[in-house]
């Protein structure tokens, strides 16, 4: 076998002899290069040759002494031990054969690509990037390396560090013979990014397992800075679907702070050779790729997955000198993937308190503990198991005492770092760019860390009461009617999806214009036309907010249309209600630029909102953007499992009135199968359930609503609260009314609210009337669906 093989003869059946990292550079460059994926070019050391240099003078015999009964949980005899091993390397010269090879495949390869290009010198273990294991980021990599001889120096230092205290450490952790595996270095035409952009994408969503989508990270610079953490990166998710059919695919996209880039230095000193720069504040406020980019990546991302038949975990790079984007490295995604479909574990937090920090969840557990602030790798020996782990970033040194911790807070990182990586590997809860946790955690301090409320993970004072609820899924009983969920947040949609479901039953606008929006509709456009009656003061903080979109409009069409579509991929094919906003007067004044544009109402509950405001001259305008955002994402990106449904409708006039306006805006009944219902809550309503469906394909049922202005009373209240129920007989009447509409008119006809899982007999009732679904959060969704699996219909009573 041949000391050095160039990546165009190396393919997967040489894992081998090249690892796993080049084995894959070869099988990407051989196979997709006619699809259109770009590699960039190089060559690969063998294990062979590796471990020829190994049997030299007795060097593998000195380095297994050295390793014999060596305890790896004492961090402070594993790192005597690797400093020893790794200086055994570096003084041992290569074999004449080795270094030959080295020189002549860089000559062949140096000789295709212009004068002073540099290469990157990587590590590829023969254990490495193997479906069930992930060696990834535990041996070195050399970035910026120039000429023949330092690219021969830093071929010793990646063969030296596969005896990095964490390599050794890992291997013993997940029981690898040291002497089985061998390294190969790769040695690989560098991608202009540091010019650029560059950074990690994966083939699925890497905290739910939603396959769906392709989940990408972006910063400008060199892909390291995102590796290891060092910067908050853009963030991007396409829909698979969307972008196979041709059609605009970008689901989501969340602005990362990009502080620093990592760049080329002057320096040839291994480990000099690239290093941080501050970003301008101006780019900052700009994503690091267009659309157009992220697409192009989504689809590169779908070329090597459907080569390799399996979810992957891809490097990317944006060559700032010529614009073309490069696939740098590719390897099975490793977690996510592996995670058993038969049960679903729920942590759920019963207390809450005061949120010390707050930054990116990742893994959708919690953790609680005491705080241990660790400023560098040399404090391992300080921390203890159950301890909170609290750092500015970590890389793969710290992994030995990552593993004892209870919950992981970094400063800086995106949910593809190395933090990130490793703690979903390990299954420890992490919050990474906290942006000061360093700063305000305090050491010993106990804390409880909660990355399930979302995609923002929150450290609390103290240490709080959580339980972990594990539910096998299994094979679900057939339900007796459809069981669909209420889902607020887009950011949960793709967890929430992989319970079972028939689909969304109500999914609230407003939580997301509050959550991803935050601005007043109104205020946007007010800022939008220059209007004097926004003071300056608001708008210069919206203008902060908006600065990476084309304008206000722009800014709230796009976020609200992400927010839709999100929760409608996450579902699909099964239908998805969007209820149009139903803000109060008072909540909407809660949004930036809110108090300049609302009334002061006695009784919002009763007041302006719902089709009466989407009918009004002075919020028909904001109205309008909501139409926008609706039409982006069913007809612009073809998620034709969105229906809609209008809230408050009082009159027949509304009803009418209200149809008409989103047909004037794109959004017309029965085209491309658009259906509209209306949400059933007001006494008239129901009284009047046959005329109000000749507007609508059918009702969804507000039940808290209904029972409220049915019985008088306000459920917010301490003092009547008692006598809120949606059993009483007024309520049931009125319920029998719609539900009877309904059928007669053969149209569709739900329920939203918890009336059917926190009272069996209603349940029992609604099915009696012939109800067609239930919609419900989500926590309630696997026990209500075997309840009413077993639930005899009643009639009324």
């Amino acid at each position: 076998m041949t000391s050095v093989l160039p990546f165009t003869d190396i393919d997967l059946s040489d894992l081998e002899e090249v690892g796993g990292k080049n084995a894959s550079l070869g099988e990407l460059i051989r196979n997709l290069s006619n699809a259109g994926v770009q590699v960039p070019g190089g060559f690969a050391t063998t294990a062979t040759a590796f471990r020829q240099f190994l049997a030299t003078d007795g060097l593998n015999t000195r380095i297994a002494q050295t390793l014999e009964g060596l305890d790896t949980a004492d961090v402070t005899a594993l790192a005597a031990a690797g400093a020893h091993i790794r200086s055994l390397i570096r003084n041992a010269p290569l074999p004449d054969a080795l270094e030959t090879g080295i020189r002549d495949a860089y000559e062949k390869v140096a000789g295709t690509h212009p004068a002073g290009v540099s290469w990157a010198v990587r590590s590829s273990a023969t254990a490495e990037d193997l479906p069930d294991a992930s060696f990834a980021g535990q041996q070195e990599t050399y970035l910026n390396i120039r000429g023949v001889e330092n690219v021969l120096a830093a071929v010793k230092d990646v063969f030296a560090s596969l005896y990095n205290d964490r390599a050794i450490a890992y291997r013993v952790h997940h029981g690898f013979a040291h002497a089985e595996v061998a390294l190969s270095a790769g040695v690989q035409r560098m991608v202009r990014s540091d010019v650029g952009a560059s950074g990690v994408m994966f083939t699925m969503d890497t905290e739910s397992g939603f396959t769906d989508a392709v989940f990408i990270t972006s910063s400008y610079g060199l892909g390291e800075a995102v590796v290891q953490g060092a910067v908050n990166p853009d963030e991007f998710y396409v829909h698979k679907p969307a972008l196979a059919a041709g059609r605009p695919a970008v689901l989501k996209r969340g602005l990362g702070d990009k502080a620093l880039q990592m760049t080329y230095t002057d320096s040839q000193e291994l480990g000099e050779t690239v290093g941080f720069v501050p970003v301008p504040q101006a780019q900052r406020g700009r994503f690091s790729l267009t659309d157009t980019q992220v697409e192009q990546l989504a689809r590169y991302a779908v070329a090597i997955e459907d080569h390799y038949g399996r979810p992957m975990d891809i490097e990317w790079g944006l060559d700032g000198t010529d614009g073309n984007l490069y696939i740098l490295q590719a390897r099975p995604e490793t977690v996510v993937s592996r995670r058993g479909a038969g049960a679903v574990a729920r942590y759920r937090l019963h207390e809450t308190g005061t949120v010390v920090a707050q930054g990116r969840a990742i893994g959708q557990r919690i953790g609680a503990g005491r705080v241990r602030v660790l400023k560098s790798v040399e404090q391992m020996a300080s921390f203890q198991a159950g301890d909170v782990l609290v750092a500015s970033m970590t890389d793969p040194d710290w992994e030995p005492i990552m593993k004892k911790a209870a919950a992981i807070v970094t400063d800086r990182g995106g949910r593809t770092c190395h933090a990130a990586i490793i703690a979903r590997e390990l299954g420890i809860p992490a919050v990474v760019g906290a942006g000061d946790a360093t700063e305000v955690l305090a050491e010993g301090d106990p804390v409880t860390v909660s990355c399930a409320e979302g995609e923002e993970g929150l450290v609390y004072e103290g240490l709080l009461d959580y339980t972990v609820e594990e539910t096998a899924l299994g094979s679900m009983p057939e339900a007796p009617l459809k069981v669909m969920m209420n889902v607020g947040t887009p950011e949960q949609a793709f967890s929430f999806a992989q319970l079972p479901h028939h689909g969304v039953g109500l999914a609230r606008l407003e939580f997301i214009i509050n959550r991803q929006i935050g601005i007043h509709p109104l205020a946007l456009l007010a800022l939008q036309n220059g209007s004097p009656e926004l003071p300056a003061a608001v708008a210069a903080q919206i203008q902060e907010r908006i600065t990476a979109y084309d304008g206000p409009r722009e800014y709230y069409v796009q976020r609200l249309a992400e927010g839709i579509a999100t929760i409608a991929a996450a579902f699909a094919p099964e239908p998805v209600i969007i209820r149009l906003s139903d803000f109060k007067s008072n909540e909407y004044a809660n949004l930036l630029g809110g108090p300049e544009f609302e009334p002061a109402e006695e009784n919002p509950m009763l007041g302006f909102r719902g089709a009466s405001r989407y009918l009004s001259e002075s919020f028909r305008a904001a109205f309008e953007l909501e139409c926008a955002a609706v039409v982006h994402a069913r007809t612009t990106m073809g998620l034709r499992n969105i229906k809609l449904m209008v809230p408050f409708v009082r009159t027949l006039d509304e009803a009418q009135g209200v149809i008409e306006l989103l047909t004037a805006n794109g959004l017309r009944r029965g085209e491309e199968g658009l259906e509209i219902v209306m949400m059933c809550e007001l006494p008239a309503n129901a009284l009047l359930a046959g005329q109000f469906l000749e507007h609508f394909d059918g009702f969804s049922i507000g039940s808290n609503d209904l029972t409220q202005l049915t019985l008088g009373l306000d459920r917010d209240s301490a003092l009547v609260a008692s006598s809120f129920d949606e059993r009483d007989p007024a309520v049931k009447k009125l319920l029998e009314m719609a539900i009877t509409a309904c059928k007669e008119s053969g149209k569709y006809v739900g329920i939203c609210g918890q009336g059917p899982s926190d009272h069996p007999e209603l349940a029992a009732w609604l099915l009696g009337q012939g109800i067609d679904s239930v919609s419900l959060n989500p926590d309630a969704v696997v026990d209500t669906w075997l309840a009413l699996a077993t639930t005899t219909a009643q009639p009324a009573v």
